[in-house]
């Protein structure tokens, strides 16, 4: 569909160039000016879909344009462009909500690409304004919840980036929320009719993610009998979110950049190059900034991903919320499990309100869960939740007041206990080598390294002169 475009650049050379580029190529009406200042009023004037300006102009840049128009209109698109990239720049023209950033001296499909996905944007646009008016007016992001200033603060950002193309970082610590967030940005915005995707890029082994991110190709290797559809795909026109981001391997950090930058890949064992339009939203618990010092992710790629970040505080940071948590999650499995339940005593809420929750809002939903299996009255009290500080009184020695769990609580437990000192051993044995300690057990490196978050082992520990193994000669 043709549009109107807006090209402000203070070299008419660059003017004539863009001209003749996308006039060849298209049938947008293209409208040309020298000055941005003449170039604001014009824009307040007329309706453009998009304007392209440069980013270093006389009197007034293309950033203070780019403010200066979504002051006046906040849907229309804007590319940059310039011939003095930098990281930070491109970050802020993005979070000040360019649509994109494009360095000079530019390829010639680069330019007609982009365009041609801004105006594919904008139809959406038209189409669904009377969802972005509902989303305005949108109050809640079932099925999150919280009452607490900064979960306020949360509901707020997702309203105002959820309606946007902006690629969004949600960190925190596991258990916080992360996959709640991007599904409620997802379903908020124009997007929501479609499939929202999720790699989890920790579960899935480093030898065959290549493979399930962008599909394969019959013969690609053993075993590929038949052409496979990769997640991109599935993904296509949807939301592509990629759960812990920070244990991607280099190898797929660099191929996932090129998808990011150009929205372009190749299915393994495939020469052919593809395309997706997607929107990407991305999670992790890790501090990525540590990771890029110390060469464990790529300094790019986070830029591309950090265009809007969403932290997530952990449960004891806003005990506000544990109140109104608690009763959500109460409600929600007094439902499922068809249980009358319909309050929690005064002494049992002051007993959540004492806990440290170090898994977060997944440790107090397992412990409302499993307090509702348990419960035999419409009132939950201290007994039925099983706090750590009372488990702690039944363990290690298994058979001081068995009666008092289930056969499931005590196997989970027990596997808990052995997961904690079969790994303490091999990592013992292998002075904290992970790589070697996973060899040694017979399991994928990445699976023993979640096995270790997931009991608070530290490999670093480890790793200290043992005086029964000296070094090797």
């Amino acid at each position: 569909m043709a549009g109107r475009i807006l090209i402000v650049d203070d070299e008419k050379d660059m003017l004539i160039l863009l001209q003749r580029i996308i006039s060849e190529e298209t049938d947008h009406e293209l409208v040309t000016i020298t000055n941005p200042h003449k170039a604001l009023e014009l824009f307040k004037k007329n309706h453009f879909d998009l304007l392209i300006t440069d980013l270093k102009m006389p009197k007034m840049d293309g950033i203070q344009l780019l403010e200066e128009v979504k002051k006046i209109r906040s849907n229309v698109s804007v590319i940059i462009l310039t011939a003095y990239a930098t990281i930070e720049t491109a970050v802020e023209a993005i979070q000040k909500g360019a649509y994109d950033y494009i360095t000079k001296p530019f390829r010639r499909e680069r330019i007609l690409l982009t365009i041609e996905k801004v105006m594919e944007w904008q139809e959406m646009v038209r189409e669904n304004l009377a969802l972005r008016q509902a989303l305005a007016e949108k109050s809640d992001f079932s099925p999150m919840v919280g009452a607490s200033p900064v979960m306020k603060d949360i509901f707020e950002c997702i309203r105002q980036v959820a309606p946007t193309t902006a690629t969004v970082l949600i960190t925190g610590a596991s258990g916080t929320g992360k996959e709640l967030v991007a599904r409620a940005i997802h379903q908020n915005s124009l997007r929501g009719s479609r499939k929202i995707i999720t790699v989890n890029c920790t579960a899935i082994p480093e030898q065959v993610i290549e493979s399930e991110l962008f599909g394969h190709v019959k013969g690609a290797f053993t075993g590929a009998w038949k052409d496979k559809k990769g997640l991109v795909e599935e993904a296509h026109e949807g939301t592509l979110f990629l759960d812990e981001i920070g244990d991607l391997s280099p190898n797929m950090q660099t191929k996932l950049l090129r998808l990011l930058q150009e929205g372009e890949y190749k299915p393994v064992g495939s020469t052919v190059t593809k395309r997706a339009e997607l929107r990407f939203i991305a999670a992790t618990n890790h501090n990525l900034k540590s990771d890029i010092k110390e060469k464990r992710f790529r300094e790019d790629l986070y830029y591309r991903l950090n265009v809007v970040n969403i932290d997530l505080p952990p449960l004891k940071d806003k005990k506000q919320d544990i109140p109104v948590l608690t009763y959500h999650f109460l409600k929600k499995y007094a439902r499922i499990n068809q249980k009358d339940i319909r309050d929690i005593s005064p002494s049992a809420m002051q007993a959540l309100l004492s806990q440290e929750f170090s898994g977060n809002v997944r440790e107090l939903e397992n412990i409302i869960e499993r307090s509702v299996i348990f419960c035999r009255t419409d009132t939950l009290e201290v007994k039925d939740l099983l706090l750590d500080n009372e488990q702690e009184t039944l363990y290690p020695d298994m058979d001081k007041d068995m009666s008092r769990i289930s056969f499931k609580e005590a196997k989970d437990r027990m596997i808990l206990m052995f997961h904690d000192q079969y790994i303490r051993s091999l990592l013992r044995e292998t002075r904290g080598n992970i790589s070697k300690a996973a060899e040694m057990a017979g399991i994928q490196r990445q699976y023993l390294h979640r096995l270790m978050k997931k009991s608070g082992i530290d490999a670093a520990s480890f790793r200290e002169k043992d005086p029964d193994h000296p070094p090797s000669p």
